[in-house]
């Protein structure tokens, strides 16, 4: 489970000096690894596109570029926006790891523990305020990246899902 893999990525990235000061490196290579998981996804959605398409465009001519070009890459562009998608939304709300990782060094937060410090203090009327606007300035980003790709991410997630 990942709520148990933070143990050990803290561990690791503390004996690497990545933490706290030096967190957003860490977080970086930690958000980068978990980003390939995608692949699992991925490798379902590949598995729907049929090999005679690929074997019908050699048999014309092509190169194998040219059938990665053409025909490969056109027809997967779902799940490689669906896997963008992904990738970006996973860290950009981020709290938990977020949190434990940069544990008292303001200058290493992220926006969603950032937000969460400005309400988590006695002073509600002061930033309360602050918190839902930065709350509504976060969104914005997300919001208009899945309405750019929605299309593309309901058959990025469909099409990943069929079992072959």
């Amino acid at each position: 489970p990942g709520m148990l893999t933070m143990i050990i990525l803290y561990r690791v990235l503390k004996d690497l000096g990545m933490t706290q000061a030096n967190s957003v490196p860490g977080l970086i290579l930690v958000y980068v690894a978990s980003s390939g998981m995608g692949y699992y996804v991925s490798k379902g959605f590949f598995d729907t596109i049929p090999k005679s398409l690929d074997e019908a465009a050699r048999v014309d001519g092509a190169t194998r570029f040219q059938v990665l070009k053409k025909i490969i890459l056109p027809l997967s562009k779902p799940i490689v926006i669906y896997t963008i998608l992904m990738a970006f939304m996973g860290p950009w709300g981020d709290y938990v790891f977020a949190s434990y990782v940069a544990f008292g060094h303001k200058a290493s937060y992220n926006v969603a523990v950032g937000l969460y410090r400005w309400v988590n203090t006695n002073d509600y009327q002061g930033y309360f305020t602050r918190f839902c606007a930065g709350g509504v300035l976060v969104a914005i980003p997300i919001t208009a990246l899945f309405m750019a790709l929605q299309k593309y991410y309901v058959e990025g997630v469909t099409g990943g899902a069929v079992k072959g």
